[in-house]
């Protein structure tokens, strides 16, 4: 009974649009499949309330619906002759054997931008074929009777073929889109705000437009496939959207796979957006329901935690182990990104870091100088030596032997304060960064690249007067000695404690000094002299050797001892690890050789 309604409501509506059966031109009453010769017209909602039969008609059909039921049957047809053409020729043949309608002309026109990106066709040839600006005057002419799905797909295509957004076709491509939009699905609208965001950028007026509607119906927002796009390629564009997509990711975080996990912190650390609730989730989720992760994962999620500095020690853990397996098979540039981020992490892993250099070892020839440049200085954060560090130490000098001039004056002095830092600069590395010519690029620099560059030198030139006995120079001159102030030095906690606890100990403001810095590039939290019966001196009444202006002149008295306080506050490393880190370990190394008695402070 309601079918029977149904097929009579459908055949009062459309009976206007259909001549009378004996003016049906004798071409549309061919089998379906034969070229036809008169304008097709749009497909018809009839298909939807077909029923079978053992005719294969609809019991109850008319011949008028018979005949827009074989129409209807010859634009699936063409369709499928468009999806399964192989050459832009074959599709070209179709709009000449075929009047097409705007929606017909623009399925040729997407599977044309389709097959060029698959065979890597040249696009100007398609472009400057008349039958490619037949297709678009057609489209352009009935732009409004184009499908939603297949207007986003057209602009995508045209954009993909290399037309211009100045042209006319295009604009009037856009202006439609723009109309539509609300009438577009969420998901046309995430496909089409991932294109631009790609294509066109942030300056683009129409995915602005597509962004607010985003944000508006961000609540229709399902799946993990469509949170995980938005945030990877859409997310860097609107902070308010990228908020939204967060809290949705919160949500869904026990439904997304590994490879979900991996794009989305990847999208977090590329946007620097450190979202802590997602992120301990998707860290909880990772450990607890995903136990084989790929090598592809295990290095992206290690740079997106690096990037972030965001410390979660168990899935360091399982990261860490699943590497070691990997680390033989491995390239070059993985590797050296593995260790560069653990090291940002100040996360030592030792069976790891001891595959790291055995990988050197055996892939000495294969390694880069920027490759051995990373390793070597991923060591040196963590302050690692090798089990076989006499081994591994010279294949690194043989294998950078000749090659320093290769390296930017940046990356020299980072390797040459590594090497420093694990002791193991010799003289042909410290004469490279110490020499005028090499200081006279970055002496006057302001910047503040130039500024960490130049505090670097001062730690060298440190290492080669304290450490390195049979060095005779060159060393930095006097007025380089002087290291610039820390940029955000806040006082912390432990820093105020500190001093308020030396405050009753000294006795006296003269009896000490706070944040001194020194001539070998460190800062002391606070300076005591203590007199041979362990009694606090004015400090400012002797020499300082380690200041670039001493205050006074007097030699210490016979057994009297310099204190030097060093804060350790480094949250995720107890007291007894602060070897692990090579900048520390290097600074106590120097202040003690400079006859100081270092006292380590920590909470």
């Amino acid at each position: 009974m309601a079918a029977r309604l149904v097929r009579r409501c459908c055949r009062r509506r459309f009976a206007a649009f259909l001549p009378a059966p004996s003016a049906v031109p004798p071409a549309l009453l061919l089998p379906t499949g034969k070229v036809t010769t008169a304008r097709a017209l749009p497909p018809t909602p009839l298909a939807l309330f077909r029923t079978s039969s053992p005719s294969g008609w609809p019991d109850g059909f008319s011949v008028r619906e018979r005949l827009e039921e074989s129409r209807n049957s010859e634009h699936r047809v063409l369709e499928e002759l468009i999806e399964t053409a192989s050459s832009p020729q074959e599709l070209f043949q179709l709009s000449e054997l075929h009047a097409l309608n705007s929606n017909q002309a623009s399925l040729i026109i997407t599977q044309l931008s389709r097959l060029a990106a698959e065979k890597k066709l040249e696009m100007e040839s398609i472009l400057r074929d008349e039958r490619f600006q037949q297709l678009v005057g057609i489209t352009d002419s009935q732009i409004s009777q184009v499908w939603n799905n297949t207007l986003v797909s057209l602009l995508k295509s045209l954009c993909s073929l290399g037309v211009t957004s100045q042209s006319r076709e295009m604009q009037s491509v856009e202006q439609e889109v723009l109309w539509r939009l609300r009438r577009l699905t969420f998901r046309q609208l995430a496909s089409l705000a991932e294109f631009l965001a790609v294509r066109q950028g942030k300056e683009s007026k129409l995915l602005q437009e597509v962004i607010k509607k985003l944000e508006l119906r961000w609540t229709e927002l399902e799946g993990t496939r469509a949170v995980v796009t938005l945030m990877g390629k859409v997310g860097h564009v609107s902070p308010a959207l990228m908020e939204r997509l967060e809290d949705k990711a919160l949500e869904l975080a026990e439904q997304f796979s590994p490879d979900d996990i991996r794009k989305i912190t990847l999208a977090l650390a590329y946007q620097n957006r450190r979202c802590v609730p997602l992120l301990r989730a998707l860290s909880y989720h990772l450990i607890q329901r995903h136990s084989q992760l790929g090598l592809g994962v295990l290095t992206d999620l290690i740079f997106a935690y690096g990037k972030l500095n965001f410390h979660q020690p168990q899935v360091f853990q399982k990261i860490a182990a699943d590497l070691q397996a990997h680390v033989s098979g491995m390239t070059p540039l993985e590797v050296t990104r593995c260790a560069r981020s653990f090291a940002l992490l100040k996360w030592l892993s030792l069976p790891l870091f001891e595959a790291v250099a055995q990988y050197a070892l055996d892939n000495a020839k294969q390694l880069s100088v920027a490759h051995l440049c990373g390793i070597v200085l991923s060591f040196a954060r963590l302050n690692f030596h090798p089990s076989g560090s006499e081994d591994f130490f010279n294949m690194i000098h043989e294998e950078l032997r000749g090659r320093l001039g290769e390296l930017e004056p940046a990356l020299l002095t980072e390797l040459v304060w590594s090497l420093c830092a694990l002791q193991q600069a010799g003289a042909p590395y410290l004469q490279r960064v110490l020499a005028p010519d090499f200081l006279a690029g970055i002496r006057d620099d302001p910047s503040l690249k130039a500024q960490n560059l130049r505090l670097k030198l001062i730690h060298i030139n440190a290492a080669a007067k304290l450490e390195s006995p049979g060095y005779r120079g060159p060393f930095l001159p006097d007025e380089m000695l002087s290291a610039p102030e820390a940029a955000g030095d806040r006082v912390t906690l432990l820093r105020s404690g500190l001093r308020e606890a030396l405050a009753g100990v000294l006795g006296g403001r003269d009896n000490g000094r706070f944040d001194v810095r020194t001539v070998y590039g460190w800062q002391i939290d606070a300076e005591m002299l203590l007199s041979g019966e362990n009694k606090p001196l004015p400090v400012k009444d002797f020499a300082a050797p380690h200041l670039l202006r001493p205050e006074g002149t007097k030699p210490l008295p016979p057994g009297a001892r310099r204190v030097a306080f060093l804060r350790w506050e480094f949250p995720h490393f107890s007291n007894r690890s602060k070897e692990l880190l090579g900048r520390y370990a290097m600074a106590r190394r120097h202040i003690q050789a400079a006859g100081f008695l270092v006292v380590d402070v920590s909470r």
